[in-house]
This record gives C-alpha cells, structure tokens and sequence, in this order.
C-alpha cells in the first residue's frame, strides 16, 4: 500500500477503558498497544498486551520505541512515569494534567481559580490539622486521601466531630504518604457529569450533561441528556472550556459537578475517559472514545450530539442474566470479561430510544425483567416515569 503505516497508540494501563479505547481505535485504522503489570488485564483480550512495571524503565522505553502516541485509562499512572514517556514519545493528556487531577487539593484549588464553586475544603496532615479543619468546616463532612482512592475508597464520612478519632484511625495512616484533604458534605440535589473532549488544535466539545446515581459510592446508573440541564448546559461547557485551556488538555475527560439552589459545585475531574460516558458508545452520534483516539492522534473531532435519550446500568460485583436486555429493542449488552467480585465494575448495558418517554418504557420493562427496579427507580423518576 505504498508504504502505507498504521498509526499505534499506546495505552498505559489495561483496564476496561483501555479495552474499550483499543475497541473504538480499531474502525479508525488505529493499532493498540496496552502497558500493564498484570499479564490477565482484560484490554489484552482485544489488543497486544506488555506487561511491565511502572518503573520498568527499560520496558518502556521500549514500549515507547513500538508507538507514536501514548494516553492512558485510568489516574493511577504515576505522573513520573508519564514525565519520562513524553521525553520520547508524546502523551496526552499532557503528564502535567494528570498531576494535577491525581491531587485533590491542587484539583480543587484548580476548580475555584477556574471560576468552579466547590464544597468547602482544608488540606489534613496531622491529627491537629483534621481537629482544625472540623471546627473550621464543620460537620458533616468527608475525609479524604488527597491521592489514590476512587469510587468510594479512601474516604470516611464524619457525621460529627465525634467521629474524629474514628476518622483518623482509618485514614491517618495514609497522611504522611498521600496526604489528606477534608471537604464539606453537600446535600445536593442531584448529581451530573459533563464529559468533554478537546483536540490537539484547541477545539472543545461536550456531550449533553449525564445525569448520575451511586450505590456505596459506586455508579450505578447514569440517564442521558438529563432532565432539566437547558441553563447548566452551557455553564459546564463554559467550566470544561477554561479547565481544559488551563491544563492545556488534550483528550476526553469528565468532570463531576454537584447542583445544589441550581449551581453547579465541582467534585472531581477524571483526565481520561469516564464510566459516566459510556451511554455515547451507542447513544452518541460519536463515542468518548473514538473522540479520545481521534483528539490525541490529532484527527478531526466527531459530533457529540445524543442520537436520543439513553439509560445505562452498570453491573457491579457480578453479571445478571444478559437475556432480557438483548431481547430488548436499542438495548446494548457489555461484559468486560473480569472475574467477579465484590465491588468490581464487570460490565454495563445501555438503553436507547428516541425520546424520554419510549425510554422510561424500555428502561422500566427491562429492570422488571432484571429484577432491578431499584436500580432504575432514580432515573424513572427523573423521567418523570416512577
């Protein structure tokens, strides 16, 4: 083919983003090559798969020599080791992005210099500081790890001060390592999240605001286009454009807001595609994740308007019956191909139709069937449905 060259991309690590980054890349001609310390990630299910250590220097300075661009599934990766690829190859999300969204505290500052309310916060590194973070924040609130830790881990809810000790004890370790971060607790009155992509040449898009619900801080169900978003449509799109000029950011990455008296508060940003995007695979007249691959490859970016509405469940712990959702019309059936165990995303399913209402009538059929009308029962409420 005259000499003709695939592009490959490089992944570092080999989760189910990864797998489903490696998925999306495959029509656009693009080779995958997955970098993970696991030899059963499941992305070598669908893509060449390395397995070295993050302070293998020499396996990847090979694994750089093999690709022309590097990204990466998850915010675990150390910012270090992102450093030392870019001196060879060049990574997007830039390694300087990643740094700042693994931080709670400097992603947080970022937020409020950006314009972005937040819940009030103080950094913890001594069991004195946590006493005078309480007093000047109040209770409840909510401990962190200012690093490391997602859906769920890595926190302790204070109901009081009383809790202090009991906090400590769980997290205080962590302090001198990771540092710790105190935050106010909001009672919001839903949870959204704006997903949006920017290319190499600084264009900026948004998928319509998901609308999310939790089960012990794990998603559980996300609806799309939320109800109700005509006024914070064009504010998150607003907020994302600057966070994104900020950190010159190139990629998808989600941000995850709370409404409270109809503002939006900043909670976290994710610098990588999000589990609360993944309704675009099949909702979306372009995925998360062909917009990843093409942002970070320099392509042009595809439209990120929702075909209808959609509803996605994710499967947590273990898989139920995939029947009823594939005898179901638009419906979409995902398996990670994870072994499973408590607490582990192993997969989801997406629900389409052409408006709110066929989907409250799919949604509410197919939970049914499930026996997960629990499960359903905040986004047919948000329908207006229940």
């Amino acid at each position: 083919m005259n000499g003709y060259r695939q592009p490959v991309l490089g992944i570092l690590g080999g989760g189910q983003l990864a797998r489903m980054l490696a998925l999306a890349a495959a029509p656009l001609g693009v080779k995958t090559l997955v970098v993970d310390s696991a030899a059963d990630a499941c992305a070598g299910q669908v893509a060449p798969l390395l397995r070295a250590d993050w302070n293998d220097h020499a396996a990847l300075a090979g694994f750089a020599a093999q690709v022309d661009v590097v990204t990466f599934d998850f915010e675990n990766v150390p910012a270090e080791t992102a450093r030392r690829l870019a001196a060879q190859v060049p990574v997007f999300p830039n390694p300087d992005a990643l740094a700042v969204a693994q931080d709670r505290l400097a992603e947080k500052t970022l937020f409020n210099d950006c314009g972005l309310a937040t819940p009030s916060f103080m950094a913890v590194d001594t069991r004195a500081d946590l006493d005078r973070a309480l007093a000047g924040i109040g209770a409840p609130a909510i401990l962190k790890t200012r690093r490391l830790g997602y859906d769920g881990k890595g926190q302790f809810r204070l109901k009081s001060a009383a809790d202090a000790d009991a906090a400590w004890a769980a997290l205080g370790a962590q302090a001198a390592a990771h540092g710790l971060i105190l935050e106010a607790f909001v009672p919001f009155e839903r949870e959204l999240s704006v997903l949006a992509v920017r290319g190499r040449d600084g264009e900026l898009r948004t998928w319509p605001l998901t609308g999310n619900w939790h089960t012990d801080g794990v998603l559980s169900l996300s609806l799309a286009p939320a109800p109700g978003i005509d006024t914070l449509q064009a504010r998150a799109t607003a907020l994302a454009r600057t966070l994104a000029e900020r950190l010159d950011y190139v990629g998808v990455f989600a941000l995850e807001l709370f409404v409270k008296d109809g503002e939006l508060l900043g909670n976290e940003m994710a610098p990588r595609v999000h589990n609360s995007g993944h309704w675009t695979i099949e909702g979306a007249l372009t995925s998360q994740f062909e917009n990843h691959v093409r942002a970070v490859l320099g392509l042009p970016l595809g439209d990120t308007a929702a075909r209808g509405a959609s509803a996605m469940f994710n499967w947590i712990g273990e898989l139920p019956d995939a029947a009823p959702v594939l005898g179901a019309s638009d419906a979409h059936w995902h398996d990670y191909g994870k072994q499973p165990r408590p607490g582990r995303k192993v997969g989801h399913a997406t629900l389409c139709a052409p408006d709110a209402a066929a989907l409250a009538t799919r949604l509410r059929t197919v939970a049914r069937a499930l026996g997960r009308d629990e499960q359903a029962l905040p986004a047919l409420r948000a329908l207006g449905a229940a």
